[in-house]
């Protein structure tokens, strides 16, 4: 299974920064100890770290106020390190999970209030607002980006999640459970994780589950919402192979209502 889906960052051929999810610090930490055969030093540094995720078309406008840094100049998942909103040693991050560009910006947390003012007065012209989790996961959800604890888990391998673009077989390059995601890869897996429209209105929910007209079961939504921007429900889940060809029609058991919706290609919004 995933363990967790992070960003690795390298500074130095031998200085690297793993960003991970917040709620899986402590089981990452185990994993990269128990793990840790080559005798890498590690260090836990997450209380020592504060961030803020920038994001949206104009979040380049505001923040180019607040730094010498040409923001222009730092290509899609790469960073830069340096002074930010008069603060030293911040690294500013081409990244979002919301699909409509930005920046994430890391610092200590003793410059959190400071940062984050400095932000919102740099934004307050392109009517900058805080959100929350709830607000991206619909963003990130439309682009059709898997979230850990829904679509990925300890459960679920990237060949099902159809992330075989980030597991890599270069020969010679061993990693854990190679062997089984390689079989996956060339035999097939049992389910895969698909998108899908709703036909009939309503709003797919985590954990409803998936079903064919007759009512038969074929999987389980894994995430789900209203779409912000099409107005319609939409939603991922994994499904039988036989059901995931775009175009399939199937249904989600919506508390013993049988609500049709069809498989589609991802992003949801284009």
């Amino acid at each position: 299974g995933i363990v967790d889906d992070l960003l690795v960052y390298q500074y130095e051929p031998q200085k690297y920064l793993l960003v991970v999810n917040a709620s899986n610090i402590e089981k990452d930490w185990n994993w990269c100890v128990a793990h840790n055969t080559a005798g890498a030093e590690l260090e836990n540094a997450s209380d020592h770290m504060a961030q803020l995720a920038v994001q949206g078309p104009k979040a380049i406008l505001a923040l180019q106020k607040l730094t010498a840094i040409d923001l222009s100049e730092i290509p899609y998942y790469t960073f830069k390190v340096g002074e930010f909103a008069g603060e030293k040693n911040v690294i500013i991050s081409n990244t979002g999970y919301t699909g409509a560009g930005g920046f994430e910006l890391y610092f200590y947390p003793e410059a959190a209030d400071k940062i984050w003012q400095a932000v919102f007065e740099a934004g307050e012209e392109f009517g900058i607002k805080p959100i929350g989790l709830g607000a991206r996961d619909t963003l990130r959800l439309e682009m059709g980006f898997c979230l850990y604890g829904n679509d990925l888990d300890d459960t679920t391998s990237p060949i099902e999640a159809g992330l075989g673009w980030i597991t890599k077989f270069v020969e010679g390059k061993n990693f854990t459970n190679r062997a089984l995601l390689e079989k996956q890869k060339s035999e097939g897996t049992v389910r895969k994780l698909v998108g899908f429209e709703m036909i009939d209105r309503g709003i797919p929910r985590h954990g409803y589950e998936l079903v064919t007209e007759a009512g038969d079961a074929m999987g389980v939504v894994t995430s789900g919402t209203m779409s912000p921007t099409r107005k319609i429900g939409i939603g991922m889940g994994y499904v039988k192979p036989e059901y995931s060809k775009v175009g399939t029609e199937i249904c989600i058991d919506m508390r013993g209502r049988k609500l049709k919706a069809v498989v589609v290609k991802t992003p949801f919004r284009k």
